[in-house]
């Protein structure tokens, strides 16, 4: 399967599993899993249509490792990055001692007013690496990149979880814990 296909499918997937399953008429469950073959089903009634051996190149070549299958891979959903409301079911873990944000610089004023929020996802995404973060922050332009002392918020009581593919996850980052 060539690369031109894997991104458009991984795209598809982003768009209705993390946020509008209602496009395709899918319904996720409470911790957001969709059923493959439905998922299949109804894609290919509104004309995306791929095959399991597709999905699972997909789920297994992506490079952020956006999607997981049930152990018995009949099911699938988002890693993280949802705007649907699900439950993922995390559990709160210390995060490293510095964590790393990637944003542009448009955003910066709200950022030193207020922090990083989580808009209109269920949390503010962080990465382990600052290479991550850079990648992140370049998708909407000339990235800037933010070190967020995430050991110190834990100390002081703010839970954090890490999703199956190492995003780090958090409510909400108070201006005090960001170098700039």
């Amino acid at each position: 399967m060539n690369e031109k296909r894997i991104k458009n499918i991984s795209k598809f997937l982003s768009l209705i599993l993390r946020h509008s399953p209602e496009t395709i008429g899918l319904q996720l469950d409470s911790q957001g899993w969709a059923s493959i073959q439905e998922l299949m089903s109804k894609a290919a009634g509104k004309g995306q249509r791929f095959t399991v051996d597709e999905l699972l190149i997909v789920v297994a070549e992506n490079d952020k490792q956006r999607f997981a299958l049930s152990e018995d891979n009949t099911r699938i959903r988002a890693n993280q990055g949802h705007s649907v409301k699900i439950a993922l079911d995390l559990e709160a873990v210390a995060p490293p001692e510095y964590l790393y944000h990637g944003t542009v610089g448009k955003f910066m004023p709200a950022i030193r007013k207020e922090g990083l929020l989580k808009m209109s996802r269920h949390h503010v995404h962080l990465s382990e690496k600052r290479d991550t973060a850079v990648a992140v922050g370049s998708r909407r332009g000339l990235p800037v990149i933010l070190t967020v002392h995430s050991g110190r918020m834990f100390r002081d009581g703010m839970p954090f979880f890490c999703s199956a593919n190492n995003v780090w996850l958090t409510d909400h980052v108070p201006v005090k814990y960001i170098e700039f």
